[in-house]
């Protein structure tokens, strides 16, 4: 089972994404609403954390379930959006305990860089997915915001070396900026562009719209996909 790295840090968190990086929070939020659309069914919010999407994917019509591995921060979720969600889990993302086919619709917001072998996590996505079923994808753009690369003034962006490498980093240099709080405590996989593609499509989704957020450079990036078929061991 992966490690609940945001045990302990639940109420610090919560303050911290609604508030000091609230413009990035409220930017995915924009993003899931434009790729998702109404609500026509079950959506899992996966690793929902706090609960911070939860009444924007509610606000959509959605009935919305949320898991999440850490303790700590279902504790807060419910606390704050009980009455939005039908049901709050604790589960690892790759052992979901969900039936097959389950849901209409899956988000992964911002958990990328949280999960541990994200390409596991996904390939429970596809099973949960009912046939012709959502997937959204948002995160932070692997070229632009990761443990290797950093937005500085100007539009520029300052690249570090490590860009292919798949690993959990708590002492990279461009966490001293921005989320050095956060990423200090839980540190952050390194997820190369091409191996996050591969794995949404190796999982069996298949890709229909990609965004990018409007900013130049832009810091996150965005996708739909459906369900086409079961992915490959």
């Amino acid at each position: 089972m992966s490690t609940a790295r945001y045990d302990g840090i639940a109420d610090w968190y919560d303050a911290f994404a609604r508030g000091e990086v609230s413009g990035w929070t409220k930017a995915a939020e924009r993003l899931i609403v434009e790729l998702l659309g109404p609500g026509r069914g079950r959506c899992l919010d996966l690793g929902c954390g706090t609960g911070v999407f939860v009444p924007a994917l509610a606000n959509q019509g959605w009935t919305v379930v949320g898991v999440e591995l850490s303790a700590d921060q279902l504790r807060v979720a419910r606390s704050k959006v009980a009455g939005l969600a039908e049901d709050f889990v604790q589960a690892d993302a790759r052992e979901l305990p969900f039936d097959a086919g389950s849901f209409d619709a899956v988000v992964a917001a911002l958990v990328d860089t949280d999960i541990d072998r994200y390409d596991l996590a996904l390939r429970e996505v596809a099973r949960v997915l009912r046939p012709e079923g959502q997937f959204v994808h948002v995160g932070l753009h692997p070229c632009f915001v990761s443990t290797v690369a950093t937005r500085g003034a100007g539009a520029s962006v300052k690249l570090y070396r490590g860009y292919h490498e798949r690993r959990l980093v708590f002492d990279s240099p461009t966490f001293l900026r921005g989320a050095e709080g956060l990423r200090a405590r839980v540190g952050a996989w390194q997820v190369p562009l091409a191996w996050l593609l591969n794995a949404i499509v190796s999982a069996g989704l298949r890709i229909e719209r990609v965004l990018e957020s409007p900013e130049d450079p832009p810091g996150m990036l965005a996708l739909s996909a459906v369900l086409s078929g079961r992915g490959s061991d």
